[in-house]
């Protein structure tokens, strides 16, 4: 066996034809996660026994001249907040630290029967709310490039697994930008797919209109096929799209002569780090090399999406985490004082940090009989605005291309402020209250304090606009190598 840094493609196709076997390459992936995870902490939790379990099955089977899936031995990691039978899922929150899943999620069942080796879970800012990892109960995930900064989140952990060649691929999940900033911060490609693309049933809500479950890869190319494998039409998940799958690994070939690409002027600003901005300029010339029309668009809404989404989120977070109230399931706290509302409000204040109390408390308010007009609808109208402006703009190009973040990724503590730790989310929100789709893919690297740290550009897509949203990054990808940059760890 190889490099560990082989991508899902090519994993598939050397233990498909016997060059190696999806049990050498899942051993591989955990002696270094035995080496190097207790520096970085992506893991929750491996599940090594039945990990190898299902990687004997798949070899059994190739032996015995069987058919096996599209991801025949391929090891995937899990954010802490997608469903395993008989498997915790903490959410990263201690008021979730003893719940044993009862089910698999949709994703879960389709990514197991292709063929895919589930070998953990990884840490994530608690119930998906943060933009670090730092908001993890079980502690924090470091970025593997440098481990004195964050690997972003709320899907750090999964992102930084990637990143470091434990694992080719991983799932994570997207409300404002949690697959795609990681992936920026990581120099990995994250897929946010367009909401209701893969189905949301079992992954645990955070703001449900907004959620969406995605892979962190490699490549293009690796998104494409896992894509293939998890979209479709959902009988239990009502959102769900009910529309033909995606093209996968096969619509990625066509050329990308005459398609049309718009960078939002307003995306180009002073407040990004130069070298982010420089980045955007570099992709713009490569697209432009490989016959791509490439021009500025306004995208007047930009400055409306993180106060949209810090309405939004936090008051659809109030409702979905009402449920965790120390009775039915969950942390129940011990020493609780006399009646209900003591038992809620001791259960809750041990179970949940700052993080998810600070946005349950923003999103009663905003809800609130007093104030509901005020914030609310006004956010609910914002947000028709933004999906007006997007459905415009794809009348006029076919794809937008813009920094992921505004900086490199940033040091722990150093973005103490909730705002200024919100606003990392600025070129993401939009996406996700719009519902279309976006992806980070790497495009070099950043000299900062000495060390090189990657930058990711953001491509966007219209609704159900992956196929031609892969196809262009994967050919981005085919003409230069900054996908194939790695961390170096000690």
């Amino acid at each position: 066996m190889s490099d560990h840094c082989e991508t899902v493609c090519e994993i598939v196709s050397a233990v498909t034809t016997g060059h190696t076997t999806a049990t050498a390459v899942l051993e591989e992936r955990l002696r270094r996660i035995a080496t190097s995870d207790e520096k970085l902490g992506c893991f929750q939790d491996t599940r090594e026994d039945t990990a190898r379990a299902m990687a004997a099955a798949v070899d059994a089977k190739i032996a015995a001249g069987e058919a096996v899936g599209p991801l025949a031995g391929v090891p995937i990691a899990f954010k802490d907040n997608i469903m395993v039978t008989g498997e915790p899922a903490t959410c990263g929150s201690r008021i979730l630290e003893n719940f044993i899943s009862p089910y698999d999620a949709t994703v879960t069942e389709r990514l197991r029967d292709a063929g895919a080796v589930l070998l953990g879970r990884t840490r994530c800012d608690e119930f998906a709310m943060g933009s670090s990892t730092e908001h993890c109960a079980f502690g924090p995930v470091r970025n593997p490039w440098d481990p004195d900064r964050v690997p972003g989140g709320s899907s750090g952990g999964s992102a930084a697994a990637v990143a470091a060649g434990f694992v080719p691929c991983s799932l994570g999940s997207d409300t404002g930008g949690s697959i795609r900033q990681p992936a920026a911060f990581c120099g990995i490609t994250g897929l946010k797919p367009t909401g209701g693309r893969v189905s949301r049933w079992g992954l645990v809500s955070f703001a449900p209109s907004m959620d969406q479950i995605g892979p962190f890869t490699r490549t293009a190319e690796d998104a494409a096929l896992l894509l293939q494998v998890m979209a479709g039409q959902d009988p239990r998940d009502d959102t769900s799209a009910s529309t033909d799958q995606v093209g996968g690994v096969a619509a990625l070939q066509a050329p990308l002569e005459g398609l049309r690409i718009g960078i939002p002027t307003e995306h180009i600003s002073d407040e990004n780090d130069h070298g982010v901005n420089a980045a955007v300029q570099q992709a713009a010339d490569v697209f432009r090399s490989l016959g791509c029309e490439v021009k500025p668009v306004r995208l007047k809404t930009t400055d409306l999406g993180i106060a949209c989404y810090y309405v939004l989120g936090p008051a659809e977070a109030s409702s979905n985490l009402a449920r965790f109230d120390g009775i039915r399931y969950g942390r129940r706290a011990d020493d609780s004082g006399d009646g209900l509302e003591a038992l809620y409000a001791a259960s809750r204040s041990e179970g949940l940090g700052p993080e998810a109390r600070r946005r349950i408390m923003l999103g009663t308010y905003v809800l609130s009989a007093g104030y509901y007009d005020a914030y609310y609808k006004r956010a609910l109208q914002v947000r028709r605005l933004i999906h007006d402006e997007y459905a415009r703009i794809y009348s006029e190009v076919d794809l937008l291309l813009g920094p992921t973040v505004p900086s490199v990724a940033f040091k722990f503590g150093s973005h103490a402020d909730p705002i200024s730790m919100y606003l990392c989310d600025k070129y993401t929100v939009t996406a996700n209250i719009a519902g279309t789709c976006g992806v980070s893919i790497p495009c070099g690297t950043i000299d900062t304090d000495g060390v090189a740290l990657p930058v990711g550009v953001q491509l966007q897509g219209p609704v159900l606009g992956e196929d031609i949203l892969l196809r262009a990054a994967h050919q981005f990808q085919c003409a230069t190598d900054f996908h194939t940059a790695q961390p170096t760890l000690a």
